[in-house]
């Protein structure tokens, strides 16, 4: 059984996977909007991979005989600038939501939960992934500069 301070954790971070899921579709379609397919289908992937993180937490508190609540979503934004601006809005985000999520892993130690502690590890290691993918896109967009951007868009077409 999971404690009342820690499912209650969850469910915040539940609500924070949705809303990622929400803006990172919302990044899709503003770069879709200005022909940016490739990097739209990639952040269309991030935006079921946070879908998949929301449930992945609401099935993991409910196997724990915990009650898994999906709470109102604020609005995300619209607009994010250029395809620099946008992934380097994605890598900021990747390092909010890590230290989300560790937050949440130093609750799970204090709890003296062992086995949150151990599925909220898995999240930690996939967000070092993250952080790093996001960085590397950045780091790549900046190489390419502004003739590049299609083969960066190609290239994440391919994800």
């Amino acid at each position: 059984m999971i404690t009342e301070k820690l499912q209650k954790a969850m469910n915040e971070q539940i609500g924070a996977e949705l809303w990622s899921a929400n803006l990172y579709l919302s990044m899709s379609l503003h770069v879709a909007r200005v022909g940016y397919t490739g990097m739209a289908h990639w952040l269309k992937k991030q935006w079921e991979e946070e879908n998949s993180h929301a449930y992945q937490m609401a099935d993991y508190l409910v196997s724990r005989d915990g009650k898994a609540v999906v709470d109102k979503v604020d609005v995300v934004p619209v607009d994010f600038g250029t395809p620099l601006e946008v992934f380097e809005q994605v890598y900021s985000h990747e390092c909010r939501v890590t230290a989300l999520i560790s937050n949440l892993l130093d609750l799970a130690i204090a709890e003296k939960d062992k086995v949150t502690e151990e599925f909220l590890r898995g999240f930690i290691r996939e967000q070092a992934e993250e952080e790093a993918t996001a960085l590397g896109i950045v780091g790549r967009l900046k190489l390419a500069g502004t003739t590049g951007l299609l083969v960066v868009d190609q290239q994440l077409g391919a994800r």
